[in-house]
């Protein structure tokens, strides 16, 4: 698996078999930080437009209704481009 993977504009057939409406909801306005995966983490976008870049590797963009996964150990930038709101689950 490589280190972000999208899957664009996610049917409710989808969501609904992860259980994605039951993860909990993460919010936050425009700005830029790093950040280090732990865990992997997939999240689904309710909201809002991002570009997350690897730690030597390609920026990858990403908004509303994509469901995105992030592999445990990356290290990258997240910019936020429009405010965020996105259900997100750690495993």
């Amino acid at each position: 698996m490589s280190d972000i993977r999208i899957e664009k504009q996610v049917g409710e057939d989808r969501l609904k078999s992860l259980g994605v409406r039951q993860w909990p909801v993460w919010s936050k306005e425009p700005s830029e930080f790093p950040w280090t995966y732990d865990e992997t983490e997939t999240c689904y976008l309710l909201e809002g437009r991002v570009i997350v870049t690897p730690k030597g590797g390609d920026p990858v963009e990403f908004g509303k209704g994509d469901l995105v996964t992030f592999r445990t150990g990356l290290q990258c930038t997240w910019k936020i481009l429009e405010t965020v709101r996105k259900h997100y689950n750690f495993s």
